[in-house]
């Protein structure tokens, strides 16, 4: 609250250019001001209590009545004990707003009402063209039997897809780049986090309270299957102090990621471009402030090298205040070019949240000088897979319906280079 308090301005002008409400600012400024005066008032009292003491005990010695200031004495207590009770219903009320408002933007970060405004930033691969009736992706999955959407429908229900025979090895090749290239070429120690998580680790991140309903919930331990090992990974160290020698921290994991929203309002529904299971490889960095910005360039690259050596076309966008994640203060996407479709898909989303999630968590660093200072988070993915499939079987699919498999995707499919449509 003291960082509201101290740059009120700064918030709300942000508030304002995420086109979200300043109410719960204010709200939150004029608590922060009832609680400092009760507890200003709870501390007068108590001291005006404790001062009765040695007149008190003075009198008692002495033989002399101390009644007068014995019953001053109980009012002053349960005067103070009111003050406390209206004290805790406010921290608690101040805790609750704070809790939903969303991360300051960084300066730099374009401002803009909603995607309009996104800045592209860099580019690379070539666009295929095709000089025959191309198919799109969701056609060559099932032609080729890489997914089977009815079975997995009897499964689990609507959008929770059943990987098939080569679909399961290009999955599993998928993972396996990913982590190799992020643990081997790019730093990063491999984790391998719980799928599930409680409600300390989903508020840590910022998931919860906000967004509790686009989570599938295990109710009778009150658990939460993760929408992205973000939220494991990034827990790790809640309520540690690391030490500056060990900053920056760069860890990786594999997980399935679960979101009850995918699909909705009827949007994007064919294919695998909107499901309630996907995998992802995360990337997750802990720093000092002064490395955030240097780290997340380095990041976005990390996410970029791995599109580029598949083949894609790809570009690079840095997301407006109006249309970036609640908890980032600057966010950028790396997207894929699906040739067919004629669109461009999210594959991974790189985000500073500064010491927005750390000061949730609890996760500090002790300064050159001596000083605690909050840690800096940075996630991104690396990579998510759909949005890789949806690009892979529009770019390589060839005119016979076969499919090629990207050179660097064979040494984990046991060198395979093509798909066939199996044997009917």
């Amino acid at each position: 609250m003291s960082f509201v308090r101290e740059n009120r301005d700064r918030v709300l002008e942000a508030l304002r250019n995420r086109g979200h409400s300043t109410e719960p600012i204010e709200r939150a400024l004029a608590l922060d001001d009832e609680r400092r005066r009760l507890q200003a008032d709870t501390d007068r009292l108590k001291a005006e209590r404790n001062q009765l003491g040695p007149e008190i005990a003075r009198r008692k010695k002495a033989g002399a009545d101390a009644a007068d200031l014995l019953a001053k004495g109980t009012e002053l207590a349960d005067r103070a004990k009111g003050l406390e009770e209206r004290l805790a219903e406010v921290e608690r009320t101040l805790e609750r707003i704070l809790l939903d408002v969303a991360n300051v933007p960084l300066p730099d970060v374009p401002v803009g009402k909603d995607a309009a405004g996104n800045v592209q930033v860099r580019c690379g691969g070539e666009r295929r063209t095709f000089p025959w009736a191309a198919r799109p992706h969701w056609e060559t999955a099932e032609r080729l039997g890489l997914l089977d959407f009815p079975r997995g429908a009897k499964l689990a229900g609507s959008h929770w897809p059943l990987f098939f025979g080569a679909g399961a090895r290009l999955e599993r090749a998928l993972i396996q780049y990913f982590l190799e290239t992020q643990t081997r070429e790019n730093g990063y120690t491999e984790v391998m986090t719980p799928f599930v998580a409680n409600r300390a680790t989903m508020t840590g991140t910022g998931q919860l309270p906000k967004f509790e309903e686009d989570m599938y919930r295990i109710v009778p331990d009150d658990l939460f299957l993760i929408p992205t090992a973000e939220v494991t990974l990034t827990n790790i160290f809640r309520d540690e102090t690391l030490p500056l020698e060990r900053l920056p921290i760069l860890l990786t994991g594999y997980s399935p990621c679960f979101r009850r929203e995918a699909g909705a309002y009827g949007k994007d529904t064919r294919g695998i471009q909107r499901v309630h299971q996907f995998n992802k490889v995360e990337m997750v960095k802990f720093t000092t402030p002064e490395q955030a910005e240097a780290e997340h360039q380095a990041m976005v690259r990390n996410a970029e090298t791995l599109v580029d050596r598949l083949g894609l076309e790809w570009r690079t966008i840095v997301l407006c205040t109006g249309d970036m994640g609640f908890g980032s203060c600057k966010t950028y996407d790396v997207e894929v070019y699906a040739p067919v479709t004629g669109r461009f898909f999210e594959c991974s989303s790189v985000s500073q949240f500064g010491d927005f999630q750390a000061r949730r968590m609890n996760i500090r660093f002790r300064d050159a000088s001596g000083k605690l200072r909050f840690v800096h988070t940075l996630n991104g993915s690396g990579l998510a897979t759909p949005r890789i499939w949806i690009a892979i079987l529009e770019t390589y699919q060839n005119e016979d319906g076969s499919l090629t498999v990207p050179e660097v995707l064979r040494p984990y499919m046991g060198g395979l280079a093509r798909i066939e449509a199996p044997a009917r």
